[in-house]
């Protein structure tokens, strides 16, 4: 049996597709939990391991946040990546991944909050873990920063607002700045933690209204076509 394990950093900030897919292709599933302080394993047992976003960037540290470890967790991060195991990064995932691998995180040009039109770069349309997404895409956001690059990353899809939505690191290993995972739930949730954050406006930034009404279901399935070609490989 297929073994995936899931590191969550907030409660509200759930795995959403990724469990959902995972739970269709009966994969034994493992998490950490971090606001509950739970550890991380020891060993890179699992056959992809998926970095989930959150409040936190990888700079906070433990004074800001003390159930945040970023230095422990890019360790754990590069056990899997030296193991040659299956890696997504999401948000904040995606950009503890760049930094796990030498690639300084940084502000994106401009905050992105709700789903925006991304695009599929040249070498994203040729990247064959992606032909299951069109040219341009509807890539749900919220953030405010954005995965480093190393001298091996390629970018696959951006968007106006962030340049680097998609980058791959390796043959296995993905940074999606986007949240591909989306659901209703979990953008209900996010609204009611968000508070003000919706109100200061931008020009990524949509109004509650917009978030809840999306239909996110493409999202997802254009996701669930990038991990079975992910898992494919293994």
């Amino acid at each position: 049996m297929a073994k995936l394990h899931i590191v969550q950093h907030d409660p509200w900030v759930g795995p959403g597709e990724y469990l959902a897919w995972a739970v269709r292709n009966g994969y034994e599933i493992a998490m950490t939990k971090c606001w509950e302080q739970e550890t991380f394993p020891k060993d890179a047992a699992a056959d992809l391991l998926v970095i989930l976003g959150g409040h936190q960037r990888p700079s906070t540290t433990k004074e800001e946040c003390p159930y945040f470890d970023a230095a422990r967790e890019m360790a754990f991060i590069r056990q899997y990546v030296d193991a040659g195991k299956a890696v997504v990064g999401v948000c904040l995932g995606a950009q503890l991944l760049g930094e796990a691998l030498g690639g300084a995180f940084s502000r994106s040009p401009e905050p992105e909050i709700g789903p925006v039109q991304a695009r599929l770069t040249e070498a994203g349309r040729r990247d064959p873990l992606l032909n299951g997404f069109p040219d341009t895409f509807s890539a749900g956001e919220w953030h405010g920063d954005m995965p480093g690059l190393t001298k091996d990353a390629v970018i696959l899809a951006e968007s106006d607002g962030c340049p680097r939505q998609i980058v791959r690191y390796g043959e296995r290993v993905y940074g999606f700045q986007t949240h591909m995972e989306f659901t209703p739930e979990i953008i209900a949730q996010c609204v009611e933690k968000a508070g003000n954050s919706l109100v200061a406006g931008g020009r990524f930034i949509q109004t509650k209204e917009e978030l809840l009404s999306f239909d996110y279901t493409e999202m997802n399935r254009q996701l669930d076509s990038f991990l079975d070609a992910l898992m494919e490989e293994r």
